[in-house]
């Protein structure tokens, strides 16, 4: 088997499995078109009292918010009643932040797209070549995954140690200026998604995103066990 083929099989899977990771991201944040798990965060976190608003009016904040971070609300604004007033949910800091999320976030999708099409050209480029895909393919994917699952070890300490730290240092990486810091005190948006939910959700990605790996690493697992069994 050709060096070149096992390096660039494995790099291709790279690829497919971080496609993997922002696809379980997608889905753990829009995969419920009504927003249950906020719903259940938000009585969890008693967010109704904190705000002093119904669950409705909070539900219809969510789902304008959610709209606005995927791109199909132009403008972020949500008259509402909060906290006693009839008022704009969202101020000028809320606004700013997360117009730097939908980026982040947009742009995450499109890197995952981009790296779907560079797979699937690699891998048109092995079949050219008569690559083996029987035994390159489930090898590719078992090493890649041995990287993702050495790095997702690494995080998942550190998050279970100190969650607080690892989420400050996402912000600092990703974001370019203090706008993800917050005040509860005159900041809505604070009290209605609290660091709790941000640990749930973490949770809840790498769930779904251990399940979309499960299934081809099942396969992959079965198909090197047959060639193996099958060249001895």
């Amino acid at each position: 088997m050709k060096i070149w083929y096992r390096v660039t099989i494995t790099f291709t899977m790279l690829l497919v499995i971080f496609a993997l990771l922002i696809t379980g991201f997608q889905l753990a944040v829009y995969g419920d078109s009504h927003y249950g798990f906020y719903k259940k965060e938000y009585e969890k976190y008693r967010v109704t009292d904190s705000l002093n608003m119904t669950m409705d009016n909070i539900m219809d904040v969510t789902d304008q918010m959610m709209a606005y971070l995927i791109g199909n609300k132009a403008e972020l604004s949500v008259i509402t009643d909060v906290d006693g007033e009839i008022q704009d949910f969202f101020n000028e800091q809320d606004r700013l932040h997360l117009a730097d999320v939908r980026n982040l976030f947009l742009g995450g999708l499109k890197l995952r797209n981009y790296a779907v099409i560079l797979a699937t050209i690699l891998m048109i480029v092995l079949r050219a070549k008569k690559a083996d895909f029987r035994r390159l393919v489930p090898l590719g994917y078992l090493q890649a995954l041995f990287v993702y699952l050495i790095l997702a070890a690494i995080l998942g300490v550190a998050m279970s140690i100190d969650f607080t730290s690892c989420f400050t240092l996402f912000h600092k990486l990703f974001f370019t200026n203090n706008l993800w810091i917050f005040d509860p005190e005159t900041d809505y948006m604070i009290r209605m998604l609290p660091e709790g939910f941000f640990s749930d959700m973490v949770i809840r990605v790498g769930v779904i995103f251990i399940v979309l790996l499960a299934v081809p690493g099942v396969a992959a697992v079965v198909y090197n066990w047959k060639w193996k069994k099958e060249r001895n």
